[in-house]
């Protein structure tokens, strides 16, 4: 498995890898910095936890791009991802604001939703609600380099936890569903995750995504029908093969599935039929 460093991914687009490697952050949170050719302003998306020396690096690889900060922006308020937003835009300049769904996580009057269109010197970011690893996940198109920046919601390894309980497996499932059909309807070619490298491959990580879903809840199903009882024990029927450090993730995702499981037509529950088609 090749590591990921970051670094200039696509013309408009430069990761800065956060010093937080771990089994959920994977090499670490990926901090975006973002702007057009030319531009004297850019976008940052995620700066990630409040680690000094990563404010200093994302603030010198924003100026090493020639531009200033004109704005930062939030995928969502996980700490990994959040956590040094404020202090990284007080270090930016005075005007500039954090713009999140969350109004905890925000600096300045500018929230941020599903269906807002931010603009920065000629940068497009096209904003979609994909609430389910969080209820306040967003995820960024930017249409004229045909990417899409996914926060949690897709990473670029492995696959993510629905963090019940505000996580929720029926908003997960929409999200990506809106995700596939947005990637093959507007042709996008790079997606952009949280953690983890990069891809040009976005639709088939996202259908993967959704195949691994359905594949899930079939084991818990299986895990439930013999004898599980508890959201542990089928955390160790169903993830017995993933490190036991990261089974109290595992075990999260499982609660959002029983919820799921337990929302759905009796018909349908009992006869494995609740998850969405996979095209």
């Amino acid at each position: 498995m090749t590591s990921w460093r970051g670094g200039d991914v696509l013309p408009v687009a430069h990761c800065v890898l956060a010093p937080n490697p771990g089994p959920m952050t994977l090499d670490g949170t990926n901090t975006w910095v973002l702007s057009a050719p030319g531009a004297h302003r850019g976008v940052v998306v995620d700066p990630g936890p409040r680690h000094p020396g990563h404010l200093e690096a994302v603030l010198a690889a924003v100026r090493a791009r020639g531009v200033d900060v004109g704005v930062v922006l939030l995928t969502h308020g996980h700490p990994d991802h959040s956590e040094g937003a404020r202090a990284f835009a007080e270090l930016a300049g005075p005007a500039v604001g954090v713009r999140a769904l969350d109004p905890a996580r925000r600096l300045g009057q500018q929230g941020l939703q599903g269906g807002d269109v931010v603009e920065v010197d000629g940068l497009v970011v096209e904003v979609v609600a994909t609430p389910g690893h969080s209820g306040d996940s967003l995820s960024f198109v930017l249409p004229d380099a045909g990417a899409l920046l996914t926060g949690d919601t897709v990473l670029g390894r492995g696959t993510t936890v629905v963090a019940h309980p505000d996580g929720r497996l029926a908003d997960y499932l929409d999200s990506l569903a809106r995700l596939e059909e947005l990637v093959a309807s507007r042709g996008l070619a790079h997606l952009l995750p949280g953690h983890g490298p990069a891809s040009p491959r976005p639709l088939e990580v996202v259908r993967s995504y959704r195949r691994h879903r359905a594949e899930r809840l079939d084991q818990v199903r299986a895990a439930l029908a013999a004898g599980a009882r508890t959201p542990r024990e089928v955390v160790e029927r169903v993830y017995a093969d993933v490190p036991r450090e990261v089974w109290p993730a595992a075990e999260l995702s499982v609660r959002a599935q029983l919820d799921y499981l337990d929302a759905q037509p009796p018909l349908l529950r009992d006869q494995g039929m609740g998850e969405p088609p996979i095209p």
